[in-house]
């Protein structure tokens, strides 16, 4: 998206976060097709991450980026209702 602002490594800050988002939908994805538990915690971990870098956005950003932020959010619920269907079922 054209309206990120670099942050000097190559990669804006929601970037980061969309990047961080779409990481743990991967790992929690693929830890609730095998239901291991090493890659159900660090797709516990994978999210955690993700919601740390996207509550700190939210802390730290003038120009919201309101469709962004809502987006990312319903992201993060869901993937967070997804792993947690999971470990309920699991354990």
């Amino acid at each position: 998206m054209d309206h990120y602002q670099n942050n000097g490594n190559g990669y804006s800050d929601l970037q980061q976060i969309e990047l961080a988002i779409q990481a743990a939908q991967h790992m929690v994805g693929q830890a609730t097709r095998s239901m291991d538990e090493n890659q159900l915690k660090a797709a516990n971990e994978a999210l955690q991450q993700a919601h740390t870098q996207f509550k700190q956005a939210l802390a730290y950003q003038n120009n919201i980026d309101e469709a962004f932020f809502a987006h990312s959010s319903a992201l993060l619920d869901l993937t967070s209702q997804q792993l947690e269907e999971a470990e309920n079922n699991h354990f």
